[in-house]
Protein backbone atom coordinates (compact mmCIF):
# COMPACT_ATOMS: atom_id res chain seq x y z
CA UNK A 1 0.00 0.00 0.00
CA UNK A 2 1.40 3.54 -0.82
CA UNK A 3 1.19 6.40 0.84
CA UNK A 4 -0.11 9.60 -0.68
CA UNK A 5 0.53 12.91 1.01
CA UNK A 6 -1.67 15.68 -0.49
CA UNK A 7 -1.03 18.86 1.03
CA UNK A 8 -4.32 21.96 0.27
CA UNK A 9 -4.85 25.26 1.00
CA UNK A 10 -8.33 24.94 -0.04
CA UNK A 11 -7.60 27.26 -2.96
CA UNK A 12 -9.20 26.56 -6.30
CA UNK A 13 -5.32 24.14 -7.03
CA UNK A 14 -6.84 21.53 -4.12
CA UNK A 15 -9.86 20.52 -5.87
CA UNK A 16 -7.26 18.88 -8.36
CA UNK A 17 -4.87 17.69 -6.01
CA UNK A 18 -7.19 15.70 -4.50
CA UNK A 19 -8.65 14.66 -7.61
CA UNK A 20 -4.94 13.50 -8.63
CA UNK A 21 -4.11 12.10 -4.99
CA UNK A 22 -7.60 9.56 -5.24
CA UNK A 23 -6.18 8.72 -8.72
CA UNK A 24 -2.56 7.81 -7.64
CA UNK A 25 -4.14 6.52 -4.44
CA UNK A 26 -6.07 3.90 -6.96
CA UNK A 27 -3.95 2.86 -9.17
CA UNK A 28 -1.33 1.93 -5.60
CA UNK A 29 -4.15 0.83 -3.78
CA UNK A 30 -2.95 3.78 -1.73
CA UNK A 31 -4.24 5.38 1.43
CA UNK A 32 -4.21 9.85 1.29
CA UNK A 33 -2.81 12.36 3.88
CA UNK A 34 -4.65 15.11 3.58
CA UNK A 35 -2.39 17.89 5.09
CA UNK A 36 -3.23 21.78 5.24
CA UNK A 37 -0.78 24.34 6.85
CA UNK A 38 -2.17 26.69 8.89
CA UNK A 39 0.40 29.93 8.74
CA UNK A 40 0.48 32.61 11.99
CA UNK A 41 -0.11 36.20 11.13
CA UNK A 42 3.01 38.08 10.92
CA UNK A 43 3.47 40.73 13.33
CA UNK A 44 4.91 44.11 11.58
CA UNK A 45 4.73 46.41 14.33
CA UNK A 46 4.29 46.78 17.98
CA UNK A 47 0.88 48.46 17.05
CA UNK A 48 -0.77 46.04 15.61
CA UNK A 49 -2.85 43.05 16.55
CA UNK A 50 -2.28 41.61 20.30
CA UNK A 51 -0.34 38.15 21.16
CA UNK A 52 -3.67 36.65 23.21
CA UNK A 53 -5.68 37.81 19.34
CA UNK A 54 -2.85 36.37 17.05
CA UNK A 55 -3.81 32.93 19.52
CA UNK A 56 -6.97 32.94 18.98
CA UNK A 57 -6.68 33.94 15.15
CA UNK A 58 -4.58 30.45 14.65
CA UNK A 59 -7.21 28.60 16.77
CA UNK A 60 -10.19 30.00 14.03
CA UNK A 61 -7.92 29.10 11.38
CA UNK A 62 -7.02 25.73 12.72
CA UNK A 63 -10.82 24.88 13.93
CA UNK A 64 -11.75 26.43 9.51
CA UNK A 65 -9.14 24.11 8.39
CA UNK A 66 -10.50 20.60 10.31
CA UNK A 67 -13.86 21.75 8.82
CA UNK A 68 -12.60 22.06 5.27
CA UNK A 69 -10.44 18.59 5.78
CA UNK A 70 -13.30 16.72 6.74
CA UNK A 71 -15.23 17.43 3.66
CA UNK A 72 -11.88 16.58 1.88
CA UNK A 73 -11.82 13.54 3.64
CA UNK A 74 -15.67 12.52 2.38
CA UNK A 75 -14.42 12.59 -0.94
CA UNK A 76 -11.45 10.15 -0.58
CA UNK A 77 -14.20 7.89 1.60
CA UNK A 78 -16.59 8.11 -1.29
CA UNK A 79 -13.91 7.04 -3.85
CA UNK A 80 -13.29 4.19 -1.52
CA UNK A 81 -9.53 5.53 -0.65
CA UNK A 82 -8.16 5.51 3.38
CA UNK A 83 -7.62 9.09 4.27
CA UNK A 84 -6.13 10.99 7.45
CA UNK A 85 -6.22 14.36 8.12
CA UNK A 86 -3.12 16.47 10.03
CA UNK A 87 -3.69 20.06 10.62
CA UNK A 88 -0.57 22.03 11.31
CA UNK A 89 0.60 25.48 12.33
CA UNK A 90 3.91 27.03 10.75
CA UNK A 91 6.20 27.37 8.27
CA UNK A 92 4.76 25.08 5.53
CA UNK A 93 7.84 24.06 3.10
CA UNK A 94 9.05 22.43 6.51
CA UNK A 95 5.76 21.26 7.60
CA UNK A 96 5.00 19.18 4.39
CA UNK A 97 8.07 17.80 4.62
CA UNK A 98 8.17 16.50 8.27
CA UNK A 99 4.77 15.10 7.52
CA UNK A 100 5.83 13.25 4.43
CA UNK A 101 8.61 11.76 6.37
CA UNK A 102 5.88 10.94 9.32
CA UNK A 103 3.42 9.47 7.33
CA UNK A 104 6.61 7.56 5.24
CA UNK A 105 4.89 9.20 1.70
CA UNK A 106 5.82 7.28 -1.14
CA UNK A 107 4.68 10.60 -3.13
CA UNK A 108 3.61 14.29 -2.32
CA UNK A 109 0.66 15.73 -4.42
CA UNK A 110 0.93 19.45 -4.69
CA UNK A 111 -0.63 22.37 -6.67
CA UNK A 112 0.91 25.34 -8.70
CA UNK A 113 -0.47 28.36 -8.11
CA UNK A 114 1.64 30.27 -11.14
CA UNK A 115 3.03 33.10 -9.45
CA UNK A 116 4.84 35.00 -11.65
CA UNK A 117 8.79 34.79 -11.57
CA UNK A 118 8.90 38.17 -9.37
CA UNK A 119 6.52 36.84 -7.21
CA UNK A 120 8.13 33.39 -6.64
CA UNK A 121 11.87 35.57 -6.46
CA UNK A 122 10.30 38.02 -3.58
CA UNK A 123 8.14 35.35 -1.92
CA UNK A 124 9.36 32.12 -2.69
CA UNK A 125 7.04 29.19 -3.61
CA UNK A 126 5.95 26.33 -1.58
CA UNK A 127 6.30 24.04 -4.23
CA UNK A 128 9.86 24.68 -5.39
CA UNK A 129 10.41 24.47 -1.38
CA UNK A 130 8.97 20.75 -1.28
CA UNK A 131 10.93 19.74 -4.57
CA UNK A 132 14.16 21.05 -3.65
CA UNK A 133 13.55 19.01 -0.16
CA UNK A 134 11.84 16.24 -0.53
CA UNK A 135 13.09 12.71 -0.25
CA UNK A 136 10.05 11.44 -2.49
CA UNK A 137 8.60 11.56 -5.73
CA UNK A 138 6.50 15.27 -6.04
CA UNK A 139 4.20 14.96 -8.54
CA UNK A 140 2.92 19.41 -9.58
CA UNK A 141 0.02 19.66 -11.09
CA UNK A 142 0.04 22.70 -13.14
CA UNK A 143 -2.20 25.95 -12.83
CA UNK A 144 -5.70 25.38 -13.83
CA UNK A 145 -6.62 27.73 -16.26
CA UNK A 146 -10.13 29.31 -15.62
CA UNK A 147 -12.46 28.21 -18.64
CA UNK A 148 -13.56 31.21 -20.65
CA UNK A 149 -16.88 33.03 -20.32
CA UNK A 150 -19.70 31.59 -22.80
CA UNK A 151 -20.62 34.96 -24.41
CA UNK A 152 -24.35 35.64 -24.09
CA UNK A 153 -26.33 35.13 -27.55
CA UNK A 154 -27.68 38.43 -29.00
CA UNK A 155 -31.28 38.74 -29.70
Amino acid sequence: MKTILAPVDFSEASDAVLKAAISLASVYEGRIVLLHVVQPPVLTSDFGVGIENIAEIAALAETAATKNLRRAEAKVTRAGMASQSVVATGAPIPLILKQAERSKADFIVMGSHGHTALYTLLVGSTTQGVLKGSTCPVVVLPRQKKAAGKKKAKR
